[in-house]
């Protein structure tokens, strides 16, 4: 019985961090790459996130157009849901580990949010050709860094756009080949 009950824990937990810590991240890849914060759906994760951040940028500047306020607060909200849950598994940790488990949920984090913006950008560019709402202009504004350098290298082909069929594959890559191997010596670490 105390399986299931710590189960559902684990899943609340990952679920509430998760969710906060995704706004955190759209928030501040909303802000690289400069989008429309007047927009409703950039408006709702400023509102969202503004009561954690508002006080760690007292203390912490941003810099370069980064905003690093943003990062320490992704980097604390993952290493507390990773105690917690590693807490409620009974299983062992230790600090070195727990950091590299941290920046490596980030990084799956940041690829699976561009793999999934791409793909419904695609769906969206199929269905509504032209639309120009709220979420498909962010998702526009969002993926161009990394849409535009890969329409260099394969230009349309009658006027197909394949350009994010290399990107998806390059990120999907970057999930196989950098955050599973960094999530392995993570645990490895965990272990020690």
């Amino acid at each position: 019985m105390g399986g299931y009950f710590g189960n559902a824990a684990v899943f609340l937990i990952q679920t509430v961090f998760g969710l906060y810590i995704l706004a955190v991240l759209l928030r501040f890849l909303l802000q690289w790459v400069r989008a429309d914060f007047y927009n409703p759906v950039s408006q709702f994760l400023v509102k969202m996130t503004t009561p954690l951040l508002r006080p760690l940028r007292r203390v912490i500047p941003g810099f370069g157009g980064i905003d690093f306020a943003s990062v320490v607060l992704m980097l604390a909200l993952q290493i507390i849901e990773l105690v917690l849950v590693i807490q409620l598994l009974g299983q062992p940790l230790s600090v070195g580990g727990l950091m590299v488990l941290a920046v490596a949920g980030l990084l799956s984090l940041l690829i699976k949010i561009f793999l999934f913006s791409i793909l419904i950008q695609v769906i969206l560019s199929w269905v509504r050709p032209g639309d120009h709402s709220p979420v498909s202009l962010l998702l526009y504004q969002l993926n161009e860094p990394l849409l535009a350098p890969a329409r260099r290298i394969i230009p349309a082909i009658s006027g197909l756009d394949l350009s994010p069929v290399l990107v998806l594959v390059l990120l999907q890559l970057s999930l196989m080949l950098l955050v599973a191997p960094l999530q392995d010596f993570g645990m490895l670490l965990n272990l020690r």
